[in-house]
């Protein structure tokens, strides 16, 4: 065998190896009145999605996916500083020259240039309308009494897909705010204690805002099919499960 032909071989196994060894993500499609919004779920609290031509990244985690090999990001989403959501290197690997990023006050010493959302803000980023959602602990905190996340630093996001309202929470517990929040299509909602909520925080809050579809997301070790029978017979309320722990 002549050693272009040894070449084109090892490239095909490699390339074949390569191919193997990438996850295959879980993908939801959102029908909405301006086209399909695409959901991949990349685990924990990491999301990506496809919608109008523009791809949006959600707490990038490097963990969780390799960004060398996913499309470059039109729009970011940060809800937080802790090193599970804002992730440097797999950031670097997604960004254009014209990416826009959204970030919560508590990002921006590590994300210069970013577009900065208060808790309670509403802006028109690329298009879409995005609203910040205060993100906190009430009553789960660390050892010295300090909570894992102080209100103000952190951020939900509620984004308008079309006449699809998507929200997703960030670190948080059912808090007031979130349970004040009204006309929810598709809500995230991270379920693993002690920095989160319990399936049972989760399911209260999903009664009072009744989002129309939940995916419990940054689940751990927690079970998610105990959200399915905690909301069994709640008329307009959807539990999907998938690979978000």
């Amino acid at each position: 065998m002549s050693k272009l032909a040894l070449s084109v071989l090892f490239l095909v196994l490699g390339l074949a190896g390569f191919a193997v060894a990438q996850p295959k993500f879980e993908k939801d499609i959102v029908p909405t009145a301006k086209g399909d919004l695409e959901i991949t779920f990349l685990g924990h609290g990491t999301l990506m999605m496809a919608y109008a031509g523009k791809t949006i990244h959600v707490d990038p985690y490097g963990d969780v996916a390799d960004y060398g090999t996913l499309p470059k990001a039109d729009l970011v989403l940060v809800t937080h500083e802790h090193f599970d959501h804002l992730d440097p290197k797999a950031l670097k690997a997604i960004l254009k020259p014209d990416t826009a990023i959204v970030a919560s006050k508590s990002c921006a010493p590590k994300l210069p240039g970013a577009v900065i959302m208060a808790n309670g803000e509403k802006r028109a980023v690329m298009g879409l309308t995005i609203e910040a959602i205060p993100a906190y602990n009430i009553t789960h905190k660390r050892p010295d009494g300090s909570p894992f996340h102080p209100k103000g630093g952190g951020n939900g996001y509620i984004v308008s897909f079309g006449d699809k309202r998507v929200y997703i929470a960030g670190d948080t517990e059912d808090t007031p705010e979130m349970r004040a929040l009204t006309s929810i299509d598709v809500a995230f909602l991270p379920m693993n204690l002690p920095y989160t909520m319990s399936p049972e925080q989760v399911a209260d809050a999903a009664k009072a805002f009744r989002p129309k579809v939940v995916y419990p997301y940054h689940t751990g070790d927690t079970d998610a099919s105990r959200l399915v029978k905690l909301l069994k017979g709640e008329s307009g309320i959807e539990v999907r499960i998938r690979k978000l722990s």
